[in-house]
């Protein structure tokens, strides 16, 4: 986007500090840097001999994150080595990278205000983009490839299974009835699409009518569940003996497996869980930050090797 430029505001910066509680010389994971927020607060921790993995699979995302560093870092950017890769594949980014010993991985989850603002890859319902909504635009499969060459069938599963949208039948097969006469290419043929399917009293609710659609579309475009699914084992084995691992996720359907990974390996005696209920930001970061309010961080400790 050319103008003025957006500003990502990281959520729960606090909390992630506190629960991270990095200390000089330790080496920290950021597998989602994003707009390098959390990356600058756990730089400020780490003192002149700890270092940073940062990571983050949107290449435009990473290199804003590396301008942004090197603004406000100054000669301490030094410290991070910054990878243009899926956390997904953390453990093999940690093997290339050399990167021990690791005391503690974030990753956040959440859309970045400059992916939904200023990409142009149709994150956002509320502006008029290509059908896109790929993180990497190194992969083949997008949004529009869903919407007008996938069935029926498989539209519908994919928004009730990670969009949890009730009207997801209807949502569907409003969509093979549009492509037959049109291709849908752009964010807003799609939301009309959508404004077709939903009762009209669903039109004007709290959350918007096409808040769930994109949802899922995003969630299948990037495989997003599959990959934290992959990452955390990963996570784990990376860290030291009482090292963190810290996650927020912003929807039930990520913050599901998570919890239900904690437990797991609480019950195997492997992690320690530091948060009995999730973390969520304040009522004045809510107000600061709109985007905040469905944030939620689950933190865990790895235990020693019995």
């Amino acid at each position: 986007m050319k103008g003025s430029k957006i500003v990502h505001i990281s959520v729960l910066q606090k909390e992630i500090i506190q629960y991270l509680s990095p200390r000089p010389g330790d080496n920290f994971i950021d597998g989602t840097c994003g707009g390098a927020g959390h990356t600058l607060d756990i730089l400020k921790n780490i003192g002149e001999e700890g270092k940073i993995l940062a990571l983050d699979l949107d290449s435009h995302a990473l290199a804003s994150a590396q301008e942004r560093v090197a603004a406000a870092g100054g000669s301490r950017q030094n410290q991070i080595v910054f990878v243009n890769e899926n956390f997904a594949r953390v453990a093999q980014v940690v093997e290339a990278n050399n990167f021990r010993p690791v005391k503690g991985i974030l990753v956040d989850l959440g859309m970045s205000s400059d992916q939904l603002e200023g990409s142009g890859r149709g994150f956002s319902f509320l502006r008029d983009e290509p059908l896109d909504m790929r993180f990497s635009i190194k992969q083949d499969l997008t949004a529009a490839a869903i919407v007008n060459q996938w069935s029926g069938q498989d539209i519908e599963e994919i928004l009730r299974a990670y969009g949890e949208e009730r009207f997801a039948r209807r949502i569907s097969q409003q969509i093979i009835n549009s492509r037959r006469l049109k291709t849908i290419l752009t964010t807003q043929e799609l939301v009309r699409v959508i404004a077709r399917a939903v009762p009209a009293r669903w039109q004007h609710a709290r959350i918007h009518f096409a808040t769930r659609t994109f949802q899922a579309l995003r969630i299948a475009v990037n495989d997003e569940l599959g990959n934290l699914k992959n990452f955390l084992p990963q996570a784990v084995d990376v860290l030291e003996p009482g090292g963190r691992l810290a996650v927020i996720s912003f929807h039930s359907l990520e913050d599901r497996i998570v919890k239900r990974f904690f437990q797991e390996k609480a019950g195997a005696g492997q992690l320690e869980i530091l948060t009995k209920r999730p973390i969520t930001p304040g009522d004045q970061e809510q107000q600061l930050n709109p985007r905040s309010r469905s944030a939620k961080l689950r933190v865990a400790a790895k235990l020693p090797a019995p």
